[in-house]
């Protein structure tokens, strides 16, 4: 084709000098002409008719390639692929050329393919997102490392373009830089272990409320990337822990709180011991009247009776015999209303039992599990349990110990 047209033109009356330059001249320029053609027909008609095609499908995968815009990154192969194949016609008989040449267009395929791949993996991503899988087992960290190895390994074959080497060369002398290797890619390799042993062991997944305080991190995972792990505190903060630090540091994981039927309620009320006693007569009949420990009144009141008059009991004074006591009425209490409450649990731990005593008096530790485990919910439900509990020590002639505050000091002076 070359020499058809330095003929042609020096049939004009041209001399073979300006006729090759001419001719050579012409055919790179319809080369760049044909090949931005054919790169605005691959990107205005066939990318258009196949997202005409895509967006008519129920599939979504083929939806979130064409956001992510694989397709037009692969358009942009085009014009290149033509002028790689083309170039030998204008520069023939200048080699040295076509190489120089022919290696530029290969570093632009290269680049673009890195862009296409990251696309590409970025589009997969997406895609394993909307599988509930990938709560538990998230893939981000591992397709961070396939980045990395895609950059690593096509800056290999740049370099080899470049100084007209194997690449087979460059990697077999990469082997004197494996230590310099390993200390750059510290972090990647570090978080590239954690990340598997991660989801091996489930360990950790998107989501999952973790307590880290050495970080100062309390909230839900968000992001588990190669090198970091992104939680979102309660204050809506971010705090980005190190991978490797949930490997080789202790945190908790609240998933087996989520994945219960309850989230607990643990907390206790401190009885003033100088308030505790034996039941009256009068505070027995004060005790019938309330509804959720009637049965148990009477009940006890036979079964007391029985065991007393059996071992001939003199009932002449309180210690003798077995007695009920407010405290222990109290906790009856206690139990029968919170295995009354509609938001509690009963198939899981329900426990009223007593502390050892202490200074701040007798604890009576409430352990039951709240139905709702939502945190604003259960908050409200463990509120409104305690705001009725402590609304009622009275009732059974006890009283809540608490430290001595400036104004009892005050009524003391008085």
């Amino acid at each position: 084709m070359l020499e058809i047209i330095k003929s042609w033109i020096t049939n004009q009356g041209l001399d073979l000098f300006t006729a090759n330059i001419l001719a050579r001249g012409f055919i790179l320029s319809l080369i760049i002409i044909f090949s931005l053609i054919a790169y605005l027909l691959a990107k205005h008609f066939i990318l258009k008719g196949l997202a005409i095609i895509i967006n008519q499908t129920k599939t979504q995968w083929d939806d979130i390639l064409l956001k992510k815009k694989v397709l037009n990154r692969l358009a942009l192969f085009v014009p290149a692929i033509i002028i790689y194949l083309s170039i030998p016609m204008p520069f023939e008989g200048y080699p040295r050329l076509i190489t120089f040449t022919n290696s530029l267009v290969l570093i632009y395929m290269i680049a673009m393919g890195i862009f296409a791949l990251n696309a590409l993996l970025n589009t997969a991503l997406v895609i394993y997102s909307t599988y509930e899988v990938s709560n538990r087992v998230p893939i981000k960290g591992f397709i961070q490392v396939f980045k990395l190895v895609i950059y690593f390994t096509s800056a290999i074959f740049i370099i080899s373009i470049l100084i007209n080497k194997t690449p087979i060369y460059l990697f077999s002398s990469l082997s004197a830089l494996t230590a310099i290797l390993m200390f750059i890619f510290k972090d990647a390799i570090l978080g590239f272990v954690a990340g598997i042993q991660l989801s091996a062991n489930k360990m950790v997944a998107n989501g999952d409320w973790i307590e880290m305080p050495k970080y100062g991190a309390n909230g839900d995972i968000i992001e588990i990337a190669l090198t970091t792990v992104k939680v979102q505190n309660w204050d809506k903060t971010i705090t980005t822990i190190p991978t490797y630090a949930l490997i080789t540091e202790s945190f908790k994981n609240w998933r087996g709180m989520s994945e219960s039927e309850g989230r607990r309620i643990k907390r206790s009320i401190s009885i003033d011991i100088n308030t505790i006693k034996f039941c009256t007569e009068d505070m027995m009949k004060q005790f019938s009247k309330i509804q959720y420990i009637a049965d148990y009144i009477e009940t006890m009141k036979v079964e007391l009776q029985k065991n007393n008059k059996l071992k001939n009991i003199d009932n002449s004074s309180l210690v003798n015999g077995r007695r009920m006591t407010n405290i222990g009425t109290f906790r009856a209490y206690v139990k029968a209303y919170l295995n009354n409450h509609p938001m509690i649990n009963k198939e899981m731990t329900f426990l009223v039992r007593q502390l050892a005593p202490n200074e701040h008096g007798l604890p009576i530790e409430i352990y039951v599990f709240s139905k709702d485990k939502n945190w604003v919910n259960y908050e409200g439900i463990q509120a409104n349990i305690f705001d009725h509990i402590l609304a009622v020590v009275p009732e059974f002639g006890l009283r809540v110990f608490q430290d001595p505050s400036g104004m009892d000091f005050n009524k003391l002076t008085q």
